[in-house]
């Protein structure tokens, strides 16, 4: 009867031990999951500025690190703000095939959209109306998928290769599509790197690390104000 005693209360130690053993491991995971979620959260709640462009976005031959997109989150993250920066350029991109890949790229929430392009298009002649009517229709498609998506514009110039009227003409489409759309404008993306030997790759066309970080700037001076207005 005593052993049957003993073993009984030996018993009933182990299982007060054991749950609470239990109880504080679960705890643990309960912890553990709540912190994993709100790290998750934390991601998720951070919004989104998209670059959508072609090789000048993309940083073609530099680092992704040395392009202007993560020098702009580089920024960011200093200075405390709460975005995202994806960077979708693709080199070799038209306005005729941003325009067909813009529904895909808009699958995710985007709260400020930076469109630059234009430049290749120019560089190859394209008809002036048909990059005009390219960039129209990709601001509307992302008005109509994201209606308080702020718009950003990267204005584009090309060297006179094809002539001084198509090249004034193909300047003047970024501010005249700016103010139709009550978009804001970055008025020349490449303004004080274009043409500068020492700030450009050996194509001309491309900036060096030192060229992106200007380049940088001529986007942060418009980016700074519509963060403001978020």
């Amino acid at each position: 009867m005593r052993n049957l005693m003993r073993y009984c209360m030996i018993l009933s130690i182990f299982m007060i031990f054991s749950c609470g053993e239990n109880a504080e491991k679960k705890s643990e995971e309960t912890t553990a999951e709540e912190t994993e979620t709100k790290k998750e959260t934390e991601v998720s709640e951070k919004n989104v500025i998209l670059f959508f462009g072609n090789s000048l976005t993309a940083g073609m031959g530099l680092e992704p690190s040395e392009a202007f997109p993560a020098l702009v989150q580089n920024r960011l993250d200093s200075l405390g703000y709460n975005y995202e920066v994806v960077n979708a350029g693709l080199s070799g991109e038209t306005t005729a095939s941003g325009k067909n890949r813009i529904n895909w790229v808009l699958d995710q929430d985007v709260d400020i959209f930076v469109l630059e392009l234009g430049a290749n298009d120019g560089l190859r002649g394209i008809p002036l109306e048909e990059t005009r009517k390219n960039l129209q229709d990709i601001i509307d498609t992302v008005k109509e998928e994201n209606p308080g998506t702020r718009i950003v514009l990267a204005g584009m110039q090309i060297p006179p290769n094809m002539g001084e009227k198509y090249t004034s003409e193909f300047r003047n489409i970024f501010p005249d599509l700016a103010e139709k759309n009550d978009v804001e404008l970055i008025p020349f993306l490449l303004e004080d790197v274009a043409g500068d030997p020492e700030l450009n790759q050996q194509d001309g066309i491309h900036p060096t690390a030192e060229g992106y970080k200007i380049v940088t700037e001529n986007v942060w001076d418009v980016l700074e104000g519509v963060l403001e207005k978020e």
